[in-house]
């Protein structure tokens, strides 16, 4: 009789804990746009966001994590891929991933191939904020990763509510126009997006799916309804605080892209920028909380992996610059969250560890027992994921490219950026003793030793990363 209840038991576990294989996950992709790691669950101070902050405490907070290519197109195309933008090509907002590599198998469609219906709800590949957002089109989609997509068309700075313009001196489309808007969050393009997401969930919940839903917010225009607005005190916003002369020891070829003199931003201005951004992170985090909230409501939560990200980085007066395409700290760097529902023992934690975007397609093809492309060049997550500090994990340092020849890498204790391939200057910072990347270390003759060792290895990494010269010739 022991023998009898013990083999019960023991198949009774087995039939809660089948291989990835047997389990077919779900896989539910999350992604912001322009966001950097301003999350209350990623320690800010001031920005709030309870959904996203309650969908870390069900899974593991990343906290090193960086993107390959602090731009839409390129970074997302290498999340895709599970390749440096050297190898697949795409190396800014322009090409065509298919034309560079017309055999790929991307992340959705490796789970397409294997029987699961891939879905994308707005952007997940590159998408022109706003006007695509406003003509409902996705110029840049890949059409073979998905089987059903819905493209979102919605007012963005045209909403009606009160318009403001806090950077009076840019005047391209990628300007802090805010919105307070006086329409409600269904009307505007993360709403759109989630009520989209919750019907395919809705309608494909009786099979396993792959479904990737983009939230464009807090991309610029920075428009939410007027409620999200009223969570923040404009007078209270507290910006970065940047020594004097910062960017005096940069190189000359990035010294002055995209400063606070192009933008004509005043500290004044700069306190309704930031509440516009943060207003806009938190409309979109309630969103990702209605998502949520069907999952648990369909009875899919058990099953579904869930990942929330952004593409990049984002600069907000950091170094007396705004935007993206920069290789400091707050450009590279994206908040991260996974959540797998039976790998309890990690949730709620945080991994320390350098981790990259690249890394996302082998973690989602071991999660769920898939054979994925032998050519990926990131690494499983999975030991991160059964331990967060993990002595296992071998991955020492991020990769990350950007415009005008900008290459850097990224360890535990350094960052080594050049600029022109080299050619055009260098920076090397010291993150133990200056986390912020203010000095500039490149020259001085007591770091040449460091720099050396540092550039040689940016040169190992380029080469394994697909670099080929003969096309910057």
């Amino acid at each position: 009789m022991k023998i009898l209840i013990f083999l019960n038991i023991a198949t009774l576990c087995l039939s809660h804990s089948p291989r990835a294989e047997e389990r077919k996950p779900n896989i539910l992709l999350l992604m912001s746009d322009d966001l950097n790691s301003a999350l209350s669950g990623f320690g800010h101070p001031q920005c709030k966001t309870p959904r996203l902050d309650a969908l870390a405490k069900r899974g593991v907070r990343f906290e090193n994590m960086h993107c390959q290519y602090p731009v839409c197109g390129s970074s997302r195309a290498s999340l895709m891929t599970g390749l440096y933008p050297y190898t697949n090509g795409m190396l800014g907002n322009g090409g065509n991933l298919r034309k560079n590599l017309p055999n790929v198998v991307t992340l959705s469609q490796l789970f397409r191939n294997n029987g699961y219906h891939a879905g994308r709800v707005s952007k997940i590949y590159h998408m022109g904020i706003p006007f695509e957002i406003i003509a409902g089109t996705a110029d840049h989609d890949d059409a073979p990763s998905w089987d059903e997509t819905v493209n979102i068309k919605a007012p963005e700075q045209n909403a009606p509510g009160e318009r403001t313009e806090w950077s009076p001196k840019d005047k391209s489309s990628q300007t802090f126009t805010g919105v307070e808007a006086s329409t409600s969050d269904l009307e505007h393009a993360d709403g759109m997006a989630a009520d989209a997401a919750i019907e395919f969930l809705k309608q494909n919940k009786d099979k396993p799916f792959f479904l990737g839903c983009g939230f464009v917010r807090p991309h610029v225009p920075l428009v939410a309804p007027s409620k999200y607005f009223d969570r923040y005190d404009r007078d209270t916003m507290v910006a970065p605080e940047v020594p004097k002369g910062d960017l005096e020891d940069v190189p000359k070829i990035i010294r002055n892209y995209k400063s606070i003199d192009r933008y004509g931003v005043t500290p004044e201005l700069h306190k309704g920028l930031l509440e516009a951004y943060y207003a806009s992170i938190s409309y979109m985090d309630e969103q990702v909380g209605r998502v949520l909230k069907a999952l648990d409501e369909l009875g899919l939560r058990e099953n579904t992996i869930v990942i929330f990200s952004s593409d990049h980085g984002y600069l907000l007066g950091h170094h007396h610059k705004f935007q993206k395409q920069h290789l400091f700290e707050e450009s590279t760097r994206v908040p991260f969250i996974l959540s797998v529902p039976w790998m309890t023992k990690s949730h709620g934690h945080a991994s320390n560890k350098i981790t990259e975007l690249v890394d996302l397609y082998p973690t989602l093809a071991e999660l769920a027992g898939l054979t994925p492309p032998a050519n990926l060049q990131g690494q499983s997550l999975l030991p991160l994921l059964k331990n967060p500090t993990t002595k296992e994990w071998s991955k020492d340092l991020a990769f990350s490219i950007s415009r005008s020849g900008g290459e850097s890498i990224r360890t535990s204790k350094w960052r080594f950026t050049h600029w022109g391939f080299g050619a055009k200057g260098e920076e090397l910072y010291d993150l133990k003793n200056d986390p912020n990347e203010f000095t500039n270390l490149a020259r001085d003759p007591n770091y040449s030793g460091r720099l050396n060792q540092l550039k040689a290895r940016l040169k190992t990494k380029r080469k394994a990363a697909g670099y080929d010269a003969s096309r910057y010739k």
